[in-house]
């Protein structure tokens, strides 16, 4: 099962619809506190719409609690500060895909520590960072494809006509 972690998300929108992103993937988000908002908040749910109940959620009070409670993690800082591309990397089926919070990203002191695992998306000029919610949906994305994406549906149906 694939992870995606948010080290002190701020926003509680961005957090509702990385939410509903893994209950729609079957990825498991880990939230670590302190959180600029409170789970319970309507906007959360909202951003999850009617899904929030279907999302493996798992919290931890710091950083250190959650290396702690998934030892061995392999994990993959996503960064603006990086040198390597997210597509530029092999992600292996259980692995983590971090995001930091929405002002400041992940601290550069526990960057240094992952300098391997650390990707980025790829922007133009002097932008400074995309939307936590669509980072979060670019890079799951690629390391659920390059995974063959493991028990979801690959086809649709057409409501009221065939194909």
């Amino acid at each position: 099962m694939m992870n995606i972690v948010l080290l002190e998300p701020e926003i509680a929108l961005n957090t509702g619809n990385i939410g509903r992103t893994c209950a729609a993937t079957k990825t498991r988000l880990h939230l670590i506190y302190p959180l600029g908002f409170s789970i319970s908040e309507k906007a959360v749910k909202r951003a999850g719409l009617d899904y929030w109940d279907k999302v493996d959620l798992r919290t931890y009070a710091d950083f250190e609690e959650f290396l702690e409670k998934n030892p061995g993690a392999k994990i993959y800082m996503a960064t603006t500060k990086a040198r390597r591309c997210y597509t530029d990397v092999h992600y292996e089926p259980d692995c983590f895909l971090m995001f930091g919070k929405e002002s400041a990203g992940i601290p550069e002191e526990i960057l240094v520590k992952y300098e391997e695992t650390c990707v980025r998306i790829p922007m133009w000029g002097d932008i400074r960072s995309l939307n936590l919610a669509n980072s979060a949906a670019i890079l799951l994305y690629e390391a659920l494809r390059q995974n063959g994406f493991p028990e979801l549906e690959k086809e649709g149906n057409l409501h009221r006509l065939s194909w």
